[in-house]
């Protein structure tokens, strides 16, 4: 899954907004939204949204984890924490990164918590790739990570295929090794046999 996919996949979380405008529900593909009245509040996908705010139709309302306290709170558990630390939003990069872009003015403290929300997002990285890096060096077969994101994964894929072959071929090496090991007692024993046969046929 390539990262446009994933931005994809990230731009249908509903958002709430408040446009400036009046018009019956818009019928879309995956369902309708609206109706929407001109300082009422809606919830419309995040592309919707954003193209909305493009033409100065809306106001975007920021999810409620978008603050700042909210969000320093999650950065020092997961600081604290070996475990990934479950995020309020499965796309919380993508849906933080549109709207910040998008519409800056409708985010209180945008510059802090786009500061935040990278710290947030570096530390996962990090531990993720300690926790490969743990996982490969411990000769591991399977693992567990929990409460990771389509995009943190995304991150490490590069490294993935290379940790799995240096496994596969670690394994092969050590079935290899011990097949070599097996077959050598065996010659050892075959060996020892035939020397005591031919002891015997000398008396």
């Amino acid at each position: 899954m390539d990262p446009a996919t994933i931005e994809f996949i990230g731009e249908k979380c509903m958002i709430s907004i408040i446009p400036n405008f009046s018009n019956e529900p818009l019928h879309l593909i995956y369902g309708s939204v609206g109706p929407f009245r001109a300082g009422f509040p809606v919830f419309v996908p995040l592309w919707l949204a954003a193209h909305l705010r493009k033409q100065q139709k809306c106001r975007i309302v920021p999810p409620e984890w978008m603050e700042l306290e909210t969000l320093e709170e999650i950065k020092e558990e997961e600081k604290r924490s070996k475990f990934f630390t479950k995020m309020p939003s499965e796309h919380y990069m993508v849906v933080a990164q549109l709207v910040m872009s998008t519409a800056p003015d409708d985010v209180p403290r945008c510059e802090e918590l786009r500061t935040v929300i990278k710290d947030i997002f570096d530390i996962r990285e990090s531990k993720l790739r300690t926790s490969i890096d743990a996982f490969i060096k411990g000769e591991g077969t399977y693992a567990k990570l929990d409460n990771l994101t389509l995009l943190e994964m995304h991150s490490v894929r590069p490294i993935l295929p290379y940790s799995l072959d240096h496994i596969a071929r670690y394994q092969r090496m050590a079935t290899a090794s011990q097949r070599d090991t097996s077959m050598l007692g065996m010659n050892t024993t075959i060996s020892g046999s035939g020397s005591l046969s031919n002891s015997y046929s000398t008396q």
